[in-house]
């Protein structure tokens, strides 16, 4: 579950009607802030984003069902020599502790190779909060940003705001995906805090780390989250590329390789600065 400003769906609606607020299924500034308040009164991180936590607690559901849809990852003894502690405060405790198993597996095994990582991972997912793709696009937004399937203002009125349906045709016929008909473009969308996308990445993935996620895609937005992040950094080379040292031109060339573009660089550099101080 995430939800934050900005979405449009049912969700949003059974929100509000628990918060007391009119259900018109928009989370906007008022939503926001609603749920600021609820988060600073129950003892959760005040950020207005509604991830599992917040809403399982709004929802009234217990903690032992919230167990079935959400993993949290058992603490592994850091046998990295990496010093992952220098990272409380920083980074969640509940990303730090499945470090140690990623590092070894995909060779994100130095200060430099971690710091690199985890600046484009904690960039990409707004801080290490959000593990699934924004499809909630207007008309507008996808004739400007999809351009290639919505040619016209008109040609994309029928997929605003519907993330399922938008998924399923752009990414239909591609990455391994079916026709637009057979819903794998939805269900293999972006998740993970470096969005792995598309069946073939998802197959791919799911060889390497020995648990079905075709059969269950949304483990790769909760309990692989930064596996599969890593498993991405590790097959494109970028663990590699990291070795090119601690300055802007590296962060730069890594970040197109994950952005295709250049978007958000300097806070990418000042993340990598960041975490390379703590960890070198």
């Amino acid at each position: 579950m995430l939800l934050k400003r900005g979405d449009n769906n049912e969700s949003v609606k059974q929100l509000q009607t628990k918060l007391g607020l009119e259900a018109i299924g928009n989370y906007g500034p008022k939503t926001e802030e609603a749920v600021k308040a609820y988060q600073l009164k129950n003892g959760l991180t005040p950020d207005g984003i509604v991830g599992n936590g917040t809403w399982n607690k709004i929802m009234g559901i217990t903690e032992a069902v919230a167990a079935a849809v959400v993993s949290t990852p058992t603490p592994i003894a850091n046998t990295t020599g990496l010093k992952l502690d220098t990272l409380k405060g920083h980074i969640p405790d509940s990303v730090i502790a499945m470090i140690p198993e990623v590092a070894s597996k995909f060779e994100i095994n130095t200060p430099l190779r971690l710091a690199h990582f985890l600046a484009q991972c904690g960039h990409e997912s707004g801080g290490f909060k959000l593990t699934q793709e924004n499809l909630n696009y207007s008309a507008k937004g996808l004739n400007g940003i999809f351009k290639k399937y919505f040619p016209t203002l008109e040609s994309a009125v029928p997929y605003e705001r519907k993330p399922e349906k938008i998924a399923n045709k752009v990414y239909s016929g591609r990455m391994g995906n079916g026709a637009e008909a057979s819903g794998e473009g939805w269900k293999f969308h972006g998740r993970g805090f470096i969005q792995l996308t598309g069946k073939d990445n998802y197959t791919a993935f799911t060889k390497s780390i020995g648990e079905d996620c075709i059969a269950n895609p949304d483990l790769v937005a909760s309990k692989y989250a930064l596996a599969s992040a890593a498993w991405f950094f590790n097959k494109n080379g970028l663990h590699k590329m990291a070795d090119g040292g601690a300055n802007d031109t590296t962060v730069t060339s890594i970040t197109k390789r994950v952005n295709g573009g250049t978007i958000g660089l300097p806070d990418r550099i000042k993340h990598f600065n960041e975490y390379y101080k703590l960890l070198a």
